[in-house]
């Protein structure tokens, strides 16, 4: 029996909304997971478990069709759904109301339950949230009678506020296959047992790495999971990197430096630069100049300016610049202390240079 586990879609979401790319990334969060309802169809997938979250909020019933009618393209795929704390289940959620294709189980309850498909031998079991928080260690102690069934489990969670839950006890229970949603970076937790399939698509900067889903075959007469494989899908990553600059570069050099590497690893991707090293204290780099011209999220300008502080000291011993140096320059400086020591005397030094022009 072949499945396939993905989970955090958060259809309706868009990352970086107030940046010029955030529309184009709402589009790759609905295009991925047409293309895992794709991959269902062509590999012929068994089931499709969504652990959670398919949607970013509450979703509306225009929503709902959206993805009932993907689900209705690939009526061989039994496809079993959770409600995780994003798109949990309320009183007023046209969940309760809407009618899924024939092929769609979803799992509403807040208690364990589970559906069973007799022609896999397979029956899945989850259950939904009704509220945003779940501090209740609720998979920890499931009891199920012996049977000759395959059994899976789905579930959202694992932090302190949202299902909490102890692998041991996990990796004890009586289910072939654990299929985690909640924590969005992909992870096997145990070896062809209990994974998390992350997000699709990355959706925020601290979301680095490869964004996919996993594919799997359980043999039905042993109950095994004979093979785990994870497919990266994701069309964007957010990609951070280090820029070392020296007291020669320049902006237009940094510039170049910097579309040098997003064109190694592609235009597509979205980055986060740092700029470490020592720089010319003439030189202030244009950071929103070299953030407009890419997809880059943030630049943070970490380099420091090359003062000769003992020159300087001994140019200036007994004025306001030879003060300041004096009262802050030690051998054990902190980093927010080399930043005062560093601005200050770019401020002096400015100061004292519009002073003396005539």
């Amino acid at each position: 029996m072949k499945f396939i586990h993905t989970a955090d879609i958060h259809w309706g979401m868009i990352p970086d909304s107030d940046k010029p790319w955030g529309k184009k990334r709402e589009q790759a969060i609905r295009l991925t997971f047409q293309g895992i309802i794709e991959d269902a169809r062509d590999s012929r997938a068994d089931l499709l478990l969504i652990s959670g979250d398919l949607f970013h909020r509450q979703p509306l019933a225009r929503d709902l069709k959206e993805v009932n009618y993907l689900f209705s393209t690939i009526p061989g795929t039994r496809v079993v759904i959770i409600a995780g704390n994003h798109d949990r289940i309320r009183k007023s959620s046209a969940l309760l109301s809407f009618t899924w294709a024939p092929n769609v189980t979803f799992l509403m309850d807040e208690n364990l339950s589970s559906v069973y498909f007799e022609e896999l031998n397979t029956e899945v079991y989850g259950f939904s949230y009704h509220t945003a928080e779940i501090t209740e260690a609720k998979a920890d102690n499931i009891s199920l009678p012996a049977s000759r069934r395959t059994r899976i489990l789905m579930l959202h969670g694992g932090d302190a506020k949202h299902v909490p839950f102890d692998r041991n006890a996990l990796a004890a229970s009586p289910f072939s296959y654990i299929a985690l949603g909640h924590i969005h970076k992909p992870e096997i937790l145990l070896e062809n047992r209990m994974a998390y399939a992350g997000s699709p698509e990355p959706l925020d900067m601290t979301e680095t790495g490869p964004h996919g889903y996993f594919i799997g075959e359980i043999d039905t007469t042993s109950g095994h999971v004979t093979s785990l494989q994870f497919k990266e899908v994701c069309q964007a990553q957010y990609i951070p990197l280090v820029v070392n600059v020296t007291p020669q570069t320049t902006n237009t050099e940094l510039s170049q430096i910097i579309a040098d590497e997003i064109r190694k690893r592609g235009a597509n991707n979205i980055y986060r630069f740092r700029i470490r090293g020592m720089r010319d204290p003439d030189i202030s780099f244009d950071l929103d100049f070299l953030s407009g011209q890419w997809n880059i999220i943030e630049i943070l300008d970490e380099s420091e300016p090359q003062y000769d502080f003992h020159a300087l000291f001994a140019e200036h011993p007994s004025d306001m610049i030879g003060f300041y140096i004096q009262a802050l320059m030690k051998d054990d400086m902190s980093p927010v202390e080399k930043k005062a020591l560093y601005y200050g005397i770019h401020a002096l030094l400015m100061t004292k240079d519009e002073r003396s022009q005539p």
